[in-house]
């Protein structure tokens, strides 16, 4: 029978799978290593048991002890699964950028998650990289894993990713992309296969905000190189000693948008729900792809999975707010402001019920809606104007009394340029109707917000 003792038995043998769609204007082969098949969902669950493993051998990692990590959320899953199969607590430091799906998933499997500030040098006493330090001094029987000097990182991916590729392209393997963090994944498997072959091409994807590229260019760490970026698990402010740069060919760096698209492209066109660092890597090759040829064999390495960034890169509303999503037609504007029930208000109510809707919702333009009929509508600046005229009584009279035009209706695939056009000083909405009859409004506000994404 072939039955597993234990899920740390089921890390690695992951798939290599070709890319079809995407890549069909590249001159050669492109396959995939889709690590996010390990039990823990990405690729790090291969060096967090080898951390483990060689901590053990050395007698830093003594029985009833406490792993201490500090972890962008995949490292301390795999370092997580292997506490639970052998009998550790683990206390892991992450940074307010990460998803809050992978802070949720650490804790699920018993972890502690401390969160920790992004936008401070890594010595400063409140990063992430500072406080598990302090906690591993002060925490006794405790091992803080360190898996960016930690050289038990690339051994994993020495031992395991760079032989698995080398037998699964019989050797054929001419490029292998990869994107670069902790610097374990790619500076390992770089090791085996140019040991099997020198010709081999490594190339290493970065985030643009990282100081990796110039570095490597140049040899030269270079803070100014450092600034803010969204993208996750890759893209370092420091160079991590796992790195041998000189099994590297060459360092590209890649937008924390261009990931975050190509992400989704994988999703929609190759069936591939992968995280962050999967859509850079692709991307990464897609502006290399001049230099390839129609005989190479390129392996990508993806390493986690999409569940992971559900609240970010497969969010509309978080791609819309940084400018991410291209905003093209009413439906797009509604799919990226998220689900929101239309506010509507009925005929016999009163001017005042109205003000209240707006001070409540913070809105401006409230459609009349009566037994699912539109009767027309009631605006701010409307009512504002009647008040200068009338007086403070207004607030007790009916809808029916006051109320304006109703907003244009329009298709949910009228462009936001036509939309635009529709919205005037006096008319300060439009409105479309889906497939289930309710009625959703786009605001002149929401056409500001979709100019402001597209430009």
């Amino acid at each position: 029978m072939d039955i597993k003792n234990n899920i740390l038995e089921t890390i690695g043998n992951t798939p290599l799978i070709r890319l079809n769609k995407i890549t069909k204007d590249f001159s050669c082969t492109v396959l995939a290593k889709v690590d996010y098949f390990n039990p823990g969902n990405s690729i790090k669950d291969r060096m967090a048991v080898k951390m483990v493993d060689v901590a053990e051998k050395e007698g830093r990692l003594k029985t009833g002890g406490t792993i201490i990590e500090c972890t962008s959320g995949n490292t301390g899953m795999g370092l997580a699964l292997t506490a639970i199969v052998r009998g550790y607590k683990c206390i892991f430091t992450t940074t307010d950028k990460q998803s809050k799906e992978k802070m949720d998933i650490l804790k699920a499997v018993g972890a502690e998650v401390i969160v920790c500030p992004t936008n401070v040098e890594p010595e400063d006493p409140r990063s992430y990289y500072s406080v598990a330090r302090r906690l591993a001094a002060e925490i006794p029987n405790s091992f803080l894993c360190n898996q960016y000097d930690n050289l038990a990182n690339r051994l994993a991916h020495y031992e395991s990713t760079g032989p698995e590729i080398w037998k699964q392209t019989d050797g054929k393997i001419t490029h292998l992309v990869c994107t670069a963090g902790t610097g374990g994944t790619i500076t390992g498997a770089a090791m085996y296969l140019k040991e099997k072959n020198p010709a081999i091409q490594i190339w290493a994807i970065d985030v643009e905000g990282s100081l990796l590229t110039k570095y490597f260019n140049t040899g030269e760490i270079d803070m100014n190189e450092v600034h803010p970026y969204v993208s996750e698990g890759f893209g370092e402010d420091f160079v991590p000693e796992n790195y041998n740069m000189k099994v590297i060919d060459h360092f590209e760096q890649v937008s924390d948008k261009a990931g975050a698209v190509m992400a989704r492209r994988l999703a929609r066109e190759e069936g591939l729900f992968c995280g962050y660092s999967a859509g850079s890597c692709l991307q990464g090759l897609a502006q290399l792809k001049t230099r390839l040829k129609k005989a190479d064999l390129v392996v990508c390495i993806f390493h986690d999975h999409g569940s992971r960034y559900v609240g970010k890169i497969y969010n509309d509303q978080w791609m819309m707010e940084r400018g991410f999503l291209d905003v093209k037609t009413f439906r797009d504007i509604v799919n990226a402001r998220g689900e929101s029930k239309l506010v509507t208000i009925r005929p016999y109510q009163t001017v005042g019920d109205a003000v209240d809707l707006m001070k409540q919702f913070h809105i401006e333009n409230i459609p009349v809606l009566d037994e699912g009929i539109l009767s027309g509508a009631v605006s701010e600046s409307g009512l504002f104007g009647r008040m200068l005229t009338e007086g403070n009584d207004i607030r007790n009279k009916k809808i029916s009394e006051v109320t304006e035009p109703s907003y244009p209706l329009v298709s949910f695939d009228t462009t936001v340029e036509r939309i635009s056009s529709l919205i005037s000083k006096e008319n300060g909405a439009v409105l479309a109707k889906d497939d289930s009859g309710n009625f959703h409004i786009v605001t002149k506000y929401d056409v500001i917000q979709a100019f402001r994404v597209n430009a």
